[in-house]
């Protein structure tokens, strides 16, 4: 297939980080589309970057979602699994290593860890690890409205402040203290409140930013300052 040699190039061009990129049809074609890799490191994981993503969906029609292993195996992360179950698109994993391709699609897997995530706008992000680990430690499930395309228009209008009244969660005044489950909401830049945090206890939250893994870390001055709301889950 002509967009494989394109993908395997793009790959090989990547060393040593993961490359990434999308395979659509345009004008009839099986067209890779390559895509940058936004993620803080690169080299074990990938974030395609949602502007890319949006201009391959005005150009044609996304049929799958293609990205190399630079290092180690090439069978499907966990993250790639989960990642592929929420696009609900098939996965193509191509290693300039051993110039290898292994393929899979949805089959219903679920994902087995909230630390440790790669950031997949929609999938695995600041608010999907939130609404699972009230799955995972209080049995509750709580929806979200569906995301924006991208990253940008979800950044001019992040819809926690809107949407956690509404999902049962109460504002608490500044007053109170934070415990364990409170959702805080933090400025992500100036004067947007874009990015959701969880407090897990002992000056630690669980959160997921763009680019990052998922993970705990220290409730800081830093992340004290930049909290700008504080919600408890009352229903």
């Amino acid at each position: 297939m002509t967009w494989k040699i394109e993908a395997a190039k793009h790959a090989v061009e990547c060393l040593p980080k993961e490359c990434c990129g999308l395979l659509a049809i345009i004008k009839g074609k099986e067209t890779y589309w390559p895509c940058k890799n936004i993620a803080e490191s690169g080299f074990e994981y990938f974030v395609i970057d949602p502007d890319d993503w949006a201009e391959c969906e005005d150009t044609g029609e996304i049929i799958g979602i293609v990205h190399s292993h630079s290092t180690g195996s090439i069978k499907p992360s966990d993250n790639d699994k989960a990642s592929c179950e929420y696009l609900g698109l098939p996965w193509f994993i191509f290693s300039p290593i051993t110039n290898e391709w292994f393929s899979f699609e949805p089959s219903g897997w679920k994902t087995p860890s909230l630390i440790g995530r790669s950031f997949v706008f929609g999938v695995h992000d600041c608010w999907s690890l939130i609404t699972d680990w009230f799955q995972e430690n209080k049995n509750v499930k709580i929806n979200y409205t569906k995301r924006p395309q991208t990253l940008k228009e979800f950044i001019k209008n992040p819809l926690f402040v809107k949407t956690l009244p509404e999902l049962g969660f109460k504002e608490l005044d500044n007053k109170e203290d934070i415990e364990i489950g409170d959702v805080l909401i933090m400025e992500s830049v100036k004067d947007v409140l874009g990015h959701a945090a969880l407090y897990i206890g002992d000056q630690t939250i669980l959160h997921h930013s763009l680019g990052k893994l998922s993970c705990r870390e220290q409730y800081d001055l830093n992340y004290q300052q930049a909290t700008k709301k504080v919600y408890r889950y009352a229903a």
